[in-house]
């Protein structure tokens, strides 16, 4: 973990959830974290937070379906603290329906926020990274891309999307820039707080609450990701509760 130490590190969808946990848990190891999310007062209460812990922090309000404001937060970074390490492209969003529901403002959303707002983080990171000659990006994904069930077909597809594109760029990179991807089943988190379609709100809340684990599970693996030394690249990490189907 020593190769945590002073790494900077910039997260999307970081005001809570996953992204709250990985965020604090980073800068318990010694990373510096420039937070970005839609929710000015809780980046505000975080940062406070992990610097009342003896951490570094930072954060600039974002919301990922805007290029520019990705292109913010890595700029925020970089001015700083000279440089950027890693790029988490965590924020996320499901809407949850039959395809023939045609919630096409859901998949609209979806398609703005967990592919293309992670296209965008992708594409503030890596010329900083080239410029480095060296950087890593992580990606959240989720295992309803490598499952398949109905009511999650767009939902799948956003995600399935993304480890398509990290799999071809870590084929097109030289290895000075690496790609994780993680994807989290089942996690306490408030993911079920923006489902539109009661129903599903209901079912995945249920799930929650038999079987979700707790988000550092999510942190613990970014760590083991980032932590590797440069020549080690950690290509796919799928974690999700024990007993999830």
């Amino acid at each position: 973990m020593q190769n945590i130490k002073g790494k900077v590190v910039a997260i999307t969808g970081a005001s809570s959830g996953m992204g709250k946990t990985i965020a604090v848990e980073l800068a318990e190891k010694g990373a510096k974290v420039v937070l970005g999310a839609r929710r000015t007062e809780r980046l505000q209460q975080l940062v406070e937070h992990i610097k009342s812990k003896g951490g570094e922090a930072s954060f600039t309000t974002i919301d990922v379906k805007n290029k520019a404001d990705l292109v913010q937060l890595v700029t925020k970074a970089v001015e700083q603290y000279g440089k950027l390490d890693v790029m988490i492209n965590n924020a996320g969003i499901s809407q949850l329906n039959r395809i023939d529901d045609l919630d096409i403002e859901g998949w609209e959303e979806m398609i703005d926020i967990n592919l293309k707002g992670v296209l965008y983080g992708m594409a503030a990171a890596i010329p900083v990274f080239q410029q480095q000659q060296a950087g890593h990006i992580v990606n959240i994904i989720s295992t309803a891309g490598i499952k398949i069930t109905p009511m999650m077909g767009v939902y799948a597809g956003t995600k399935n999307a993304i480890r398509t594109i990290g799999e071809a760029f870590r084929q097109e990179s030289d290895g000075k820039i690496r790609i994780t991807g993680i994807s989290p089943g089942y996690v306490n988190t408030d993911f079920a707080s923006n489902i539109r379609n009661e129903e599903m709100k209901a079912a995945i809340q249920q799930g929650m609450e038999q079987m979700a684990i707790d988000p550092i599970a999510i942190a613990n693996a970014v760590i083991y990701a980032v932590s590797q030394p440069d020549d080690v690249e950690i290509g796919e990490i799928v974690i999700r509760p024990s007993k999830q189907n």
